[in-house]
C-alpha cells in the first residue's frame, strides 16, 4: 500500500480503482493520490470526450485527460499542459 502524495493517507486501491474507471488507460498503479484527494469529471476531455481527474484544491478542471495529454506529447513533442488555449476551443 502506498501513501497519498497529497494527504499521506494510505491509498485504498479498491476504492480508487472504482473511481478511476472512467479514465482511459489510467490505473491505480499510475496514480499517487487517494480517492478523497481527487474528483473524476465525466465527459470533460476536449479531445476524446472522456473523463478527467481534478486534484483536490485545484480551481480549474483540466481540458485533457491523462491519455490524450500523453498522446499529444508523443505526436507533437510539446507538452500542452492540462488546459488548452481559449483560442483553440
Amino acid at each position: 500500500m502506498k501513501p497519498c502524495h497529497n494527504c499521506q493517507a494510505v491509498i485504498d486501491e479498491y476504492t480508487l480503482d472504482k473511481q478511476l474507471e472512467p479514465l482511459r488507460d489510467l490505473t491505480v498503479d499510475d496514480f499517487h493520490l487517494c480517492a478523497d484527494c481527487v474528483t473524476v469529471e465525466s465527459d470533460a476531455c476536449v479531445k476524446c470526450g472522456g473523463a478527467v481527474y481534478v486534484p483536490r484544491n485545484a480551481s480549474i478542471t483540466p481540458d485533457y485527460c491523462p491519455a490524450c495529454r500523453s498522446d499529444l506529447i508523443e505526436h507533437t513533442g510539446d507538452d500542452p499542459g492540462w488546459t488548452c488555449d481559449a483560442v483553440s476551443h
